[in-house]
């Protein structure tokens, strides 16, 4: 067998090993087609992600129980209010997905908008406040003054749902398809804002942490 015919041979396998690629593409895309138009798949979906945020609820929920049981004479401190922002925003979470269908009839269509955007806003509070706890431990370990912790915190969340009420306020006036675009871009933003915030004070804090132990 001669280097061209073996070249040949080669060329043909890959062009086989192409053909079964781009068919095995073809097939999952049409199975995603079929699943993405199928409202009895969606509803699945829906339901799957309700059951989720219905669990992570409950262990919310349980864990500000336990928490109050086992020490009912303070008050609302950071974590009880943790737990219970959790438990709100995943509660609302499944509701949403739950009645997702009605939600989608509703009108005027910016309460739609509310419903789908207000749980975002509140689970940015919730690890807001989880961001500050963290920060608190880590500058009270350094013996840094944290008076101004408390104050940035409530600063911070009064701007941001302050934006979102004026977007909606705009919407409601007039559904501009910019506006839409911009609040989630928005969103986005401020996710970004909470995560850098979560890792920059959560990896203080546990490298505190490792060092208190070494």
């Amino acid at each position: 067998m001669n280097m061209t015919t073996t070249m040949m041979m080669m060329g043909r396998r890959s062009s086989r090993v192409v053909e079964v690629t781009a068919y095995k593409l073809k097939e999952a895309s049409s199975w995603w087609e079929e699943v993405n138009k199928s409202e009895v798949w969606q509803d699945r979906i829906f339901h799957l992600l309700a059951a989720l945020y219905a669990l992570v609820a409950a262990v919310a929920i349980i864990q500000l129980v336990r928490i109050q049981l086992r020490v009912p004479e303070y008050g609302w401190t950071t974590q009880k209010v943790f737990h219970f922002l959790n438990f709100l925003v995943n509660g609302v979470r499944c509701l949403v997905f739950i009645f997702r269908r009605a939600i989608q009839r509703m009108h005027p269509e910016i309460l739609q908008h509310i419903l789908l955007d207000l749980p975002s806003l509140a689970f940015f509070t919730t690890y807001a406040l989880l961001v500050l706890f963290w920060a608190e431990i880590y500058y009270q370990a350094r013996a840094v003054s944290t008076d101004g912790l408390r104050p940035s915190f409530f600063t911070i969340n009064a701007i941001i749902y302050a934006i979102q009420l004026a977007m909606w306020l705009v919407l409601w006036w007039k559904n501009i398809p910019v506006v839409i675009i911009l609040s989630k871009m928005f969103f986005a933003g401020v996710s970004l804002f909470a995560a850098l915030g979560f890792l920059l004070y959560g990896g203080r804090s546990a490298i505190c942490y490792i060092c208190f132990f070494i």
